[in-house]
């Protein structure tokens, strides 16, 4: 098919990864230092729904479209819709797909799970924990970076604010891993593990792995926070918002 095929042409090797440096600017939320268009093509209907079903927004974008700024807003700003995935590219083709970086939509939030529980670094460790905390100053700060993809869905990274540790997903019940990087990725072919498809309904919030999309990432506990299918783990999650 032409999206097989589309694949395939721009497959130059599947185990590219480039970095682009980190900046200290790509902190800020501010879209004044970033290009209004983001070099990005969409190949599936975007469909924005509220929760009770009703259609918000419907976006469709031709093969050669590129996504804007405006398109981006809309999936990460507004808490009471959520995204459709219509019909994607099959799983056994998203190994070839090459992810790009588009820049950070979110900066120096908190996680927090459906017990009140907060996500924070282990102490002296790679881990991360759920805890009940009294000063959400402990609390991990993180921020999310958004890449291109083939399908419909958001893809992520999460990286504790001010630091270059990024979330890695790992095997079913096992802790996630933090990464360090040398830089931001620029370009994700086979590092996969790094990225999760952001989706929001309503006020949860869900990350799910790139690599493994049957896993979420997941709290439970007295358990490192971890990858899992559902319960008695918990995937849904509040983000708390620090910065105006």
């Amino acid at each position: 098919s032409s999206e097989i095929d589309h694949l395939s042409l721009n497959q130059k090797s599947f185990y590219d990864v480039s970095y682009d440096p980190l900046h200290e600017d790509c902190m800020s939320l501010s879209t004044s230092e970033t290009s209004k268009t983001s070099q990005l093509t969409f190949k599936e209907n975007v469909v924005v729904v509220a929760t009770n079903g009703k259609i918000l927004k419907k976006r469709r974008l031709s093969l050669n479209q590129f996504i804007t700024d405006d398109d981006l807003e809309a999936i990460t700003n507004d808490a009471e819709e959520e995204i459709m995935k219509p019909r994607s590219a099959a799983y056994n083709f998203r190994s070839n797909e090459k992810y790009n970086y588009m820049r950070i939509i979110k900066s120096q939030f908190i996680l927090n799970d459906n017990l009140n529980q907060s996500i924070i670094q282990q102490t002296g460790g790679n881990y991360l924990m759920a805890a009940a905390l009294q000063n959400l100053d402990d609390a991990v700060k993180f921020d999310m970076g958004a890449y291109t993809s083939e399908d419909s869905k958001l893809p992520v990274t999460l990286r504790i604010s001010k630091t270059r540790l990024f979330v890695s997903a790992q095997n079913e019940d096992e802790p996630v891993l933090l990464k360090e990087m040398p830089e931001t990725p620029k370009t994700i072919r086979d590092e996969t593990n790094l990225l999760f498809f952001w989706e929001r309904h309503g006020s949860k919030n869900y990350f799910t792995s790139v690599a493994q999309p049957k896993l979420f990432i997941a709290t439970q506990e007295r358990k490192l926070v971890h990858m899992a299918r559902g319960q008695p783990s918990i995937t849904d999650f509040q983000i708390l918002e620090t910065q105006p």
